[in-house]
């Protein structure tokens, strides 16, 4: 059950990230969902040096916030090399 619920969080996570990065017309949602779980890892690397932990697989604000903030970056990043700017 819990992986039904990192789909779902990974998902919603990656597609407001690809609203506020401005890739939503590039990303359908299978991409979105892997953008939101890959965030997700790469927010909860982040997350640790600030003391902050969370889960998408049982369902936290925390993790859900995380998961956002590392699809963001991860899609600065893709910005950054696909583009040549962040945004």
């Amino acid at each position: 059950m819990g992986w039904i619920i990192a789909l779902i969080v990974g998902g919603v996570a990656g597609w407001l990230a690809s609203k506020v990065m401005g890739r939503d017309a590039d990303m359908g949602i299978f991409l979105n969902i892997v953008v939101g779980i890959i965030g997700s890892f790469v927010g909860n690397w982040l997350g640790q040096f600030f003391g902050l932990s969370g889960t998408i697989q049982a369902f936290s604000i925390t993790g859900f916030f995380l998961s956002f903030v590392g699809a963001v970056v991860l899609l600065g990043i893709v910005n950054l090399i696909k583009r040549g700017t962040v945004r």
